[in-house]
């Protein structure tokens, strides 16, 4: 009976040792301890999902929030998010998972709940620098988000597997950038991402200036450790890379390598020493465009998380640099690049953004100092937006990396350009009558320079390619036309813009209408809405300084020819008086009153306003009093009543 009882025990024990020997924490700890995010956020998992009885609670808020420690490791926001929520709901003590949830929402795009999170996490420990930006942050980002740069940013759909891709670098037409594709060198995959371990690859352009299909880099450098984020000296024959050295008995270590070109070739790499130092890691390689100095990212202690920093190529021994807390934060400051010598791009969390790692430009000031500059959207994404690179150092255009819009957190190769500003402006010219002048002459000269001259189309437009923020005068000109003058200042924003002017120019051969002079009721007194017209007439008169000018006045068919007469002829003085005030000389100026004994023939531009007439048409008293419409006639007399100017010589003291 005992042998029995003996043997059904264990079977018993036999049957029931694979859950007692399913995975244990401290194996999950071990991994995360060396870097194996991808194996350690599995082994979590399974321990989590073992955890369902009542008294597991306070255990399995543990694991979760180890678990979505590996996720946000992997930068997969929303499960990360997910088992923080966990973890807070099974009582996980650390108050730093308010902090971790907060900024697992903010990159998620979730800015008012991360508002909320943050807060939360500040009421608990008031001092934290990384949640108070962090906050800061998220509103920030709930603002700025609506209002986007001129930033045209797509898909490099040619350089992106259906892995991971990511950190490009242009080396003259080259671009290299790193893969974990499944074409890449090592067979294993890697215990940190879970895809295949990194290598270096590299797109050709064709001799039309296209790209050609991503190729593996020639030469020893690729091998069955993960290798990336490069960078070149000014030559471009040594590359700088990054090697993860990872042993079974050890965290994975990340360190700067060197290779050498030659024939197309890259030579193995060999570890470039920046520091006795063998705990911390160093990565991310960027030469200034100078040679003079190496930039990169490294956890040695500085102001928290990984900071930047440099070594002069030239010295090497005690030339270590920190960047100082312009550019590093408690977060992480990542990816530099040199644009120059004193504008530097980098990937950091820790300064205000839109969530994970966003970019930013740093410009050296004269005093030393760094000015900092978030990209925007879309050059920044919720998601990590990080490793650019450009083209040109005089033109806004290139590539980066982003992981926006991928679940799994792989990243991807995007192309940018910021497009030309298209400020134009679009004129017509024509005469008093809104006829066009075709062939007129249309000049214009900016405060920066700009000098340009177009001629008039058939139509009397023509356009001009402007600048933002400069102030612009013109003059338009044709024959048998007086010229015509005008300025404006085109508007500081950064947006594309499109303005338009009409020069209407007065004729040497017939009368010149000059709109909107108003009068008292049955007197020559000029109204106060007057003002603008006239003192446009005193701008022309000033433009064209050798005219002399006869002011003539017209009135509608209503009282007696002697009435009318008398009328016009003190209005007409009336303008005349005006301009003489305004400093323009008398010698200069007649002015004649004709009543209603000349009526007004119908232009384009009346019948543009009074499409009832026909252009052409006399608007004589018989034709008036005609009319069956109150209105019309009314129309007609309106028409009739009018201030116009006569060119009298154009070589006034000219000899």
């Amino acid at each position: 009976m005992k042998k029995i009882y003996l043997t059904a025990l264990i079977l018993t024990l036999l049957f029931s040792m694979p859950s007692c020997r399913g995975p244990k924490l401290a194996t999950a700890d071990e991994q995360m301890a060396r870097g194996e995010y991808f194996d350690a956020s599995r082994t979590y998992r399974k321990i989590y999902n073992k955890l369902t009885k009542r008294e597991d609670r306070p255990l399995r808020g543990e694991v979760a929030f180890k678990m979505a420690e590996a996720h946000r490791k992997l930068s997969q926001w929303s499960r990360a998010g997910a088992a923080y929520q966990n973890s807070i709901r099974y009582g996980y003590p650390d108050s730093s998972a308010h902090l971790r949830l907060a900024q697992m929402l903010h990159a998620e795009g979730k800015y008012p709940q991360a508002v909320t999170a943050y807060e939360t996490y500040l009421s608990m420990n008031p001092a934290s620098a990384e949640a108070e930006s962090g906050l800061e942050g998220a509103r920030w980002a709930a603002e700025a988000k609506s209002h986007p740069t001129r930033h045209v940013v797509r898909k490099a759909k040619l350089f992106n597997s259906r892995r991971s891709d990511f950190a490009p670098m242009l080396n003259g037409d080259i671009l290299y950038f790193s893969t974990t594709n499944e074409k890449v060198t090592g067979d294993n995959r890697s215990e940190i991402t879970g895809m295949k371990k990194s290598d270096i690859w590299m797109a050709r352009k064709n001799e039309q200036g296209g790209w050609l299909r991503p190729e593996p880099v020639e030469g020893e450098l690729n091998s069955n450790m993960e290798e990336g984020i490069v960078s070149f000296s000014p030559d471009g024959n040594t590359m700088y890379l990054t090697k993860a050295r990872r042993s079974p008995v050890s965290n994975t270590a990340v360190e700067i390598f060197t290779s050498q070109r030659s024939d197309a070739q890259w030579s193995a790499p060999v570890k470039f020493e920046v520091s006795a130092d063998t705990i911390s890691s160093f990565g991310h390689p960027a030469v200034s465009p100078s040679g003079e100095y190496l930039y990169f990212a490294s956890d040695m202690p500085g102001h928290g998380g990984k900071d930047i920093w440099r070594i002069n190529l030239k010295e090497r021994v005690g030339s270590l640099e920190n960047l100082g807390p312009q550019i590093n934060t408690a977060g992480n400051e990542q990816f530099p690049y040199m644009l120059t010598d004193s504008i530097m791009y980098f990937a950091s969390d820790g300064h205000p953004g839109f969530g994970g790692l966003d970019l930013f430009q740093a410009t050296l000031l004269p005093s030393g100092k760094w000015n900092v500059v978030n990209l925007g959207m879309p050059m920044n994404s919720p998601s990590d937006d990080f490793g650019i690179t450009f083209a040109k150092s005089d033109h806004p255009e290139g590539f980066f990396s982003s992981n926006r819009g991928d679940s799994r957190g792989y990243d991807h190769i995007y192309s940018f350009e910021l497009p030309d500003l298209k400020i134009t402006i679009t004129g017509w010219v024509t005469d008093h009558d809104d006829e066009p002048i075709p062939a007129a002459v249309v000049r214009i000269v900016g405060n920066d320079g700009t000098m340009k001259r177009t001629a008039a189309g058939a139509n009397g437009e023509f356009t001009f390619d402007l600048q933002r923020g400069v102030s612009y005068a013109m003059m338009a000109g044709a024959k048998g036309f007086l010229n015509g003058r005008q300025e404006f200042t085109t508007d500081t924003a950064e947006a594309d813009a499109e303005y338009e002017i009409e020069f209407r120019l007065a004729s040497l051969s017939k009368p010149n209408i000059v709109e909107n002079i108003f009068y008292d009721f049955d007197k020559a007194t000029l109204r106060p809405e007057s003002k603008e017209a006239l003192d446009k007439l005193v701008q022309m008169l000033n433009d064209n300084p050798n005219i002399t000018i006869e002011m003539t006045s017209h009135t509608d068919r209503v009282g007696s020819e002697e009435y009318n007469i008398e009328l016009s002829n003190r209005r007409a003085k009336s303008v005349v008086d005006y301009l003489i005030g305004a400093g323009i000389s008398p010698d200069r100026l007649q002015y004649h009153g004709f009543g209603k004994s000349r009526p007004k023939t119908v232009t384009k531009r009346d019948v543009a306003l009074y499409p009832q007439f026909k252009e052409g048409q006399v608007l004589t008293e018989e034709f008036v009093t005609s009319l069956t419409e109150e209105a019309d006639r009314e129309a007609a007399d309106q028409i009739n009543r009018r201030t116009e100017f006569n060119v009298l010589s154009v070589d006034y003291n000219m000899y």
